[in-house]
Formats: structure tokens, C-alpha cells, sequence
């Protein structure tokens, strides 16, 4: 890798935030903490229980994992920054980063579309749903995604590489994105940015559509309901997931499609690095009935047994 005249790179993390750091680190350690576990849980839980072993809740259990790999990315580092009002990076540990945050992104984008085929093939085509969407179906479309992604951390790795990186080396950033890193490149870096454009498509923009189609497909079935319960209850087995999709895309959108300063997509980009994995749980645990009844289930210590 071509690195002539940098070897670290400098991460200042919340600059404007140094009074508050040791409070700031506490929070982050505990919504770390939290969302490790909560994600654990639903993968355990979906585990545990034949009940959940369904497509819908096998996606649940990626998009945790996904989700636990994301954090995991971002968040120790994070906090080494703020002990220690900045933190310095080789230059590969910084790509390392970038690769693993964009999988992580990468993979939740594919796994909130195939999540919105699955409502949309179980509400709008429930008797051939069992027949479409099977184990074979599930494990395929996994192994399909993790090569896709594979393919995309080499493209971007090979580019990346032959780029030169000879000051400065100060990223006002608390990880190492794409842009900051260009940023720091004294090469052209014109093949790296069409290639972010046709990555930015195909694992964002196509994703997205295809989710909005297939929410469109499933309100006109929705609506097509006689009864005010039935269209209640139907719409309630996709509730959570759009939920999601709204929190996940809406701070990608706002992040990436609209300009802004520095410090506001410093602070905005928490949303969807630390707040999105940690809500991701809770949303899916506390507006699924089955989630809860088998967490009561699992952890449940007859009175008998406590001495």
C-alpha cells in the first residue's frame, strides 16, 4: 500500500464536546454495552425457540449480527478517542475500519430489502409464501449477500491501496469514512469516487426503492382488508421492521444526500452507528408478541427453585 509521507492518522473525535468527555464516555460505554446484549438476546431468543424458526425472524438474527458487527466497528475506538481527546490510527487500521463499516452498512441495507420481500410475499402472496420463501431460500440469499459484499470491500480495497497518502493527517472525524479519507489523498481519487457513486446505487438507492415498491404492494393489500382488526393486525407484523427502515435510511439520507458542516454529520452520524444498533432490538423485541412471550419463557425461574 502506497503510504509515502503518512503513517498515522489522527482521529479528533467531539472537539467541541472535551468538558463533557468522561460523561460522554460513560453513556457510550453503557448504550455499548446494551446494545451488544440486546442484539445477543435476539439471536439466543430466535435460537431457542422452534416457534421462531421462520424467515422472518432467521433475517432478525442477521440484521443482529449485523448490527453487533457495526458497533463493534465503531464504538471501542470511539471510546479510546474520548480518553484520550483524540486518537492516532496506522493507516491500515483506519481502512480496516472503513471495510468493516461498510460491510456492516452494506449488509443491513440487503437484509432490511430481503426483510421487506418476505412482508411483501407473506401478506400480498400468503399461500405460495411457504413455497417462496423456505430455508433453501434463506441460506441462499445469506451466502448470496456476505459474496456480493466480499466483492465490494476487494473493489474497494484494491483502489484504496494505490492511493498516496502524504498530508496532513487529521481526520475531524471519531471514524474513518470514505470522505475523510479522500480527503487526506494526495492521489487522484476520481476512480474511488465513481466507484462509492456505483457501490452507493446498488446497496442504497436499489435497495430502497425495492423496499418502498413492495410497501406500496402490501398498503393497497392492506387496505383491500373488510375488517378494521384484520387490517390492524396485518399491518402490525410489518410495523416494526418499517420502523427500521425509516431510522436506518432517514439518518443515511440526512447524512449523505444533504450538505452539512463538519460537526453536525460528526454528531448526526452517532445516529445511525450507535443509536440504529441499539433501537434495532428494543423495536423488534417490544412490538413482537412471540419475542416477548419467549424471552418470559427463557428466563422464567419457578418460585420453587429460590431458595
Amino acid at each position: 500500500m502506497n503510504v509515502s509521507g503518512v503513517s498515522e492518522i489522527l482521529l479528533l473525535g467531539f472537539q467541541n464536546l472535551e468538558s463533557l468527555n468522561p460523561l460522554f464516555f460513560l453513556l457510550l460505554l453503557l448504550i455499548y454495552c446494551v446494545t451488544i446484549c440486546g442484539n445477543l438476546l435476539i439471536i439466543v431468543v430466535v435460537s431457542s425457540s422452534r416457534s421462531l424458526h421462520s424467515p422472518m425472524y432467521f433475517f432478525l438474527t442477521q440484521l443482529s449480527f449485523s448490527d453487533i458487527l457495526l458497533t463493534t466497528t465503531i464504538v471501542p475506538n470511539m471510546l479510546h478517542t474520548l480518553l484520550n481527546d483524540g486518537s492516532s490510527v496506522s493507516i491500515s487500521g483506519c481502512l480496516s475500519q472503513f471495510y468493516c463499516f461498510s460491510a456492516s452498512e452494506s449488509l443491513e441495507c440487503l437484509l432490511l430489502t430481503v426483510m421487506s420481500y418476505d412482508r411483501y410475499q407473506a401478506i400480498c402472496n400468503p399461500l405460495h409464501y411457504s413455497s417462496v420463501v423456505d430455508l433453501t431460500f434463506c441460506l441462499r440469499v445469506i451466502l448470496c449477500f456476505w459474496f456480493v459484499i466480499f466483492l465490494m470491500v476487494l473493489m474497494i480495497f484494491l483502489t484504496l491501496s494505490h492511493l498516496d497518502f502524504c498530508g496532513p493527517n487529521v481526520i475531524d472525524h471519531f471514524f474513518c469514512d470514505l470522505e475523510p479519507i479522500l480527503e487526506l489523498s494526495c492521489s487522484d481519487t476520481f476512480i474511488m469516487k465513481m466507484e462509492s457513486l456505483v457501490l452507493a446505487i446498488v446497496f442504497a438507492f436499489c435497495p430502497l426503492t425495492i423496499i418502498i415498491v413492495s410497501y406500496v404492494y402490501i398498503i393497497f393489500t392492506i387496505l383491500k382488508i373488510p375488517s378494521v382488526t384484520g387490517r390492524q393486525k396485518t399491518f402490525s407484523t410489518c410495523s416494526a421492521h418499517l420502523t427500521v427502515v425509516s431510522l436506518f435510511y432517514g439518518s443515511l439520507i440526512i447524512i449523505y444526500v444533504f450538505p452539512r458542516k463538519q460537526n453536525s454529520k460528526t454528531i448526526l452520524s452517532l445516529f445511525y452507528t450507535v443509536v440504529t444498533p441499539l433501537l434495532n432490538p428494543m423495536i423488534y423485541s417490544l412490538s413482537n408478541s412471540d419475542i416477548k412471550q419467549t424471552i418470559k419463557k427463557l428466563f422464567y425461574i419457578p418460585k420453587s427453585r429460590i431458595s
